[in-house]
């Protein structure tokens, strides 16, 4: 395994190389690192510890994440001061609940943030934030779950890009980082949850409630197109009974009076 090598003030700012370092899958040197910028462009690699993100200790080859682990993964433009983590923390339920591993398995959840727009390089346009569980091998590494959930451009042993994105270009130096790409972070909302279910089941619920009330319409514009319902007829069949009866009587009364 090659050392890679990296500027003295990235040296001196720990946060900013433990997040570049730590996404070379093979500790190979980016060729940004050889850069005297300040900035970079790439995603960094992150543990979810007691409930906050931490950079990971060793390379995504070299680790091996246990089973219930969460791993995360952020695209962002990043200086010696900045700290750019997945925008999301969520539970290891809310991602792997609904996932069973068999023997010899483990699951791991795994959060891909792609970064806000002042991240993207040349005006791209990063795709949602997401998470998804990984099951795999007991054995497998952090690259490995990695690769299990995301399509991974790899260069030179550096992860470049998740998913096709950035399409291009790996760890490169940004010489002059713009006043979006230095604000604070803003918490997001990840797609692939499985706590997004209620949301789901609340829309079908009042889909259910409007279908009822269609139904119920429609069955009245039915009885109105077909015209009086059964009861109104047995009530006229009963009242004309009744008036033949009362006829009939009178008839009888008369022809005694009659005779």
């Amino acid at each position: 395994m090659t050392l890679f090598r990296l500027p003295q003030r990235l040296v001196r700012a720990g946060t900013l190389l433990g997040a570049l370092a730590l996404a070379v899958t093979a500790g190979v040197s980016p060729a940004a690192a050889t850069s005297t910028q300040d900035a970079y462009r790439y995603w960094g690699y992150y543990q979810l510890t007691e409930g906050e993100w931490a950079f990971a200790q060793t390379g995504p080859d070299g680790t091996t994440p246990a089973d219930g682990a969460v791993e995360g993964w952020r695209f962002a433009v990043a200086g010696p001061s900045d700290v750019r983590t997945p925008r999301a923390l969520p539970a290891f339920e809310e991602v792997c609940g609904a996932e069973e591993a068999a023997a010899g398995e483990k699951r791991v959840a795994v959060v891909i943030d792609y970064g806000r727009e002042a991240d993207a390089p040349d005006g791209a346009q990063p795709p949602e934030p997401r998470a998804d569980c990984a099951v795999v091998d007991e054995a497998a590494s952090g690259a490995d779950v990695l690769a299990t959930v995301a399509e991974t451009r790899v260069e030179d042993g550096l992860v470049c890009g998740l998913d096709g994105y950035p399409a291009t270009g790996c760890g490169d130096p940004v010489p002059e980082v713009s006043p979006e790409a230095a604000a604070a972070d803003e918490p997001v909302e990840l797609t692939g949850l499985v706590g997004q279910t209620p949301t789901d089941d609340a829309t079908e619920g009042q889909t259910s409630d409007d279908d009822a009330a269609a139904a119920a319409d429609d069955a009245a514009a039915a009885e109105d197109d077909e015209g009086p319902g059964a009861g109104l007829w047995l009530g006229i069949a009963a009242a004309a009974a009744v008036v033949a009866l009362a006829v009939a009587a009178f008839r009888r009364r008369r022809d005694l009076a009659d005779g």
